[in-house]
């Protein structure tokens, strides 16, 4: 039986050229998603029920970090897309309470907006503000002769003036979200970007905001493959929450 004949040096010479390409391709590939994740997009999931009905808890988000991005010169705001953040925009930002954990709420209020919430309804510097993304569970409305401070809060508000450099933010589930309401407005440089659109939506056990060990994040995981086809909201992939 005859033995195969080496290899050439140009063919090794080859390997060995493919063999760096395609790790370098796997550098840049690896370095792109870092940047991107970093300052463009980064994931975000739903752990509570305070922006029911527009975004659902297990609900895997999509967020842009770029859109609020500043931009020094005319020339790049004509050609970037760039803006400031707008009333209504869904916006991911980190509590101004717990600066480690991120949160989800609509902004309504923009620095000089004078908020009010009149019997759990919003006026907006003295008008009223339409919002059928509003959602108001708790069909008792909170008086100034109510015996539970916090429902006063939540339904009652003075006229307030939104500081400089802030946002007014409030949760769509209104009855049962602790927002801007309760801790104040949202400190510019504590936004992250926006929520752009739900890229998977699970009716199961979403993600704990805490680590919780090695074994339970198996077990969850687990459980979490078990029910993929079941249990994922398929109508909700690729849905834009406005």
């Amino acid at each position: 039986m005859s033995e195969p004949a080496p290899r050439s040096a140009p063919d090794r010479h080859s390997a060995r050229s493919s063999a760096r390409e395609t790790l370098e391709a796997a550098l840049v590939a690896g370095l792109f998603l870092v940047f991107a994740n970093t300052w463009v997009f980064r994931t975000f999931f739903i752990p509570s029920g305070s922006m029911e009905e527009t975004l659902l808890v297990g609900d895997h988000l999509v967020v842009d970090r770029f859109v609020y991005g500043p931009a020094p010169t005319a020339i790049e705001r004509a050609v970037l897309p760039l803006r400031s953040v707008r009333r209504g925009d869904i916006v991911v930002f980190r509590s101004p309470r717990q600066p480690e954990l991120d949160l989800v709420k609509r902004c309504v209020g923009l620095p000089g907006d004078l908020v009010e919430i009149r019997n759990k309804a919003l006026v907006i510097n003295g008008k009223p503000v339409e919002e059928p993304y509003a959602r108001h569970g708790d069909r008792f409305t909170g008086g100034v002769d109510s015996w539970h401070p916090d429902r006063i809060r939540r339904d009652q508000m003075p006229p307030y003036r939104v500081p400089p450099g802030h946002y007014f933010c409030l949760g769509d589930n209104r009855d049962h979200s602790l927002d801007s309401r309760f801790w104040g407005p949202v400190p510019a440089h504590l936004v992250k970007g926006r929520a752009q659109w739900i890229y998977w939506s699970y009716g199961g056990e979403p993600p704990p905001v805490e680590w919780q060990g090695l074994g339970a994040s198996v077990r969850r995981w687990g459980r979490t493959l078990l029910g993929f086809f079941t249990r994922t909201r398929w109508e909700r992939t690729f849905h834009l929450p406005r």
